[in-house]
């Protein structure tokens, strides 16, 4: 028997890796069709497709699930397991029944909370201080199965989505592990999930424009769970900016206004007191100092922000 892996980004990786460094036998890596990226609008292959490729498994790309062709080839492996890990599309019903313990899903928050597609910018972006990994036994519904194991992380205070998601991307391998080899010794029972759901919806390139109106610490969360992906942006004279690093200050200002600039870079008025502003990227450009975005405009304490 073997084990068939559904994954695709780089949070994918150490899973796989684990897996194989474990001596499991990956019988079938299915992973996401290859996406046009960068400037040069070239074909880059999923994180999950290189490394499977590197140690010699083979890889499906399908653009349906439901693909008949699929479908039987995973059956006539007899899997064991089907572990998904941020594959970023719901299985049908015939793949979720085919494998000896089922699917075996790894999502990065303490379901039932963030059921959805970015757990981790969400968690941060509502200012939690804990998450974690859950494994859990997949159905129909999305994230909604019955969990296996579960095991927590603080959130530091500096964390970003890349960050966070690095660390969780470790420990759900580990946890992924340890949940494989409780199930095959029946040592693990799933249980229900418990408490009040949340939802972590995808992010799209609109959702990253800061909204002045909220306070100075709701926007320092809100940049940090936006990084990288989309980005924290605004703009000052049309020009538009991603917010790469800010922090909460004290004090009063109006909201989108700019209140004080100087050494340490821009400090903006919210809903509810200062942000300092200390890391950007104009659009075309490098990320640089706030401080040196400011040396190189023409800006005045008073000018909005929008």
């Amino acid at each position: 028997m073997s084990i068939v892996f559904f994954d695709t980004p780089d949070f994918a990786v150490p899973s796989l890796k684990a897996l194989l460094d474990a001596g499991e036998r990956i019988g079938l890596v299915v992973t996401q069709t290859d996406k046009v990226k960068g400037r040069g609008h070239r074909l880059s292959a999923p994180a999950v497709k290189r490394t499977a490729l590197e140690a010699g498994l083979r890889v499906s790309q399908p653009a349906l699930l439901n693909d008949d062709a699929l479908v039987e080839e995973i059956a006539s492996l007899a899997p064991e397991f089907i572990v998904v890990v941020a594959y970023g599309k719901l299985l049908p019903t015939s793949l979720l029944k085919m494998a000896k313990y089922g699917c075996v899903n790894v999502h990065a928050s303490l379901l039932p909370k963030y059921r959805g597609a970015a757990p981790v910018s969400w968690a941060i972006i509502r200012g939690e201080q804990t998450t974690g990994i859950t494994t859990m036994l997949m159905d129909e519904g999305l994230d909604t199965g019955p969990t296996l194991l579960q095991r927590h992380l603080d959130i530091g205070s500096e964390d970003t989505t890349e960050s966070l998601s690095q660390k969780l991307s470790v420990m759900g391998a580990s946890l992924l592990k340890e949940t494989i080899a409780k199930l095959r010794n029946g040592s693990l029972s799933p249980r229900p999930q418990s408490g009040d759901a949340s939802y972590a919806p995808s992010l799209r390139k609109e959702d990253g424009l800061i909204d002045w109106s909220t306070s100075a610490s709701e926007i320092s969360h809100f940049i940090r769970g936006m990084n990288p992906w989309p980005g924290a942006f605004c703009r000052v004279n049309g020009e538009r900016l991603k917010i790469l690093r800010a922090s909460p200050i004290q004090g009063r200002g109006l909201p989108g206004v700019i209140e004080r600039l100087d050494k340490s870079g821009l400090v903006i008025g919210t809903g509810g007191g200062l942000l300092s502003i200390t890391e950007l990227l104009p659009q075309g450009k490098k990320p640089m100092p706030a401080s040196a975005f400011v040396r190189g405009r023409r800006l005045a304490r008073g000018m909005a922000v929008r």
